[in-house]
């Protein structure tokens, strides 16, 4: 196990074929993990489950794009996002998360359901300075509360200057096209 949670500087993938799935309970906990998800965190099935799904956080991941995601799946909607996540030994990989909430039988919420897949390279050619600029906005401020904000902040300015949903913003990333304004 990493211990300190300190990143390799290794960035491993997974096939194209291939879906990460994971399940959670309404806290973020665990509660199915897919052998692909295993294999790539580096987790046994018994390590994993019972425990936040924040243990795969990579530091170098914008809290801001997690303050998104959980605001619009408490919200019972779905969300993509590019996510970059940490492997048990400090491997990194990067996934395209499809993030739904999940419902019982009687339509009352019972926790979120995600399937990851290989992002297009295109699109990380575009995410990977956009989430360098949003950490390093974090990491101005004195709490990561107040940096969070901050950089969920610039990315509200870059949606309403590009007039664009974050929906739409998501999906422009793996096309070829070209965003008008970068985060200021």
């Amino acid at each position: 196990m990493n211990p300190a949670n300190i990143p390799s500087g290794k960035e491993v993938s997974f096939g194209e074929d291939e879906i990460i799935v994971s399940k959670t309970d309404l806290n973020g906990v665990i509660t199915y993990a897919n052998d692909v998800f295993l294999r790539i965190v580096g987790y046994t099935e018994a390590e994993i489950l019972g425990k936040p799904h924040n243990i795969i956080r990579h530091p170098a991941m914008p809290r801001c794009v997690f303050y998104l995601l959980w605001n619009v799946i408490k919200g019972g909607n779905e969300i993509f996002a590019y996510v970059l996540n940490m492997a048990k030994n400090g491997d990194s990989y990067w996934v395209f998360a499809h993030v739904t909430p999940s419902y019982d039988k009687n339509g009352k919420m019972t926790g979120y359901h995600s399937n990851r897949r290989v992002p297009h390279p295109d699109a990380l050619d575009k995410v990977r300075p956009l989430y360098a600029t949003l950490v390093s906005e974090e990491k101005k401020h004195a709490t990561t509360n107040e940096g969070m904000k901050a950089s969920f902040a610039l990315v509200e300015n870059l949606l309403k200057d590009n007039n664009l949903s974050y929906g739409e913003f998501v999906f422009s990333l793996s096309k070829h096209t070209h965003l008008e304004n970068s985060v200021r």
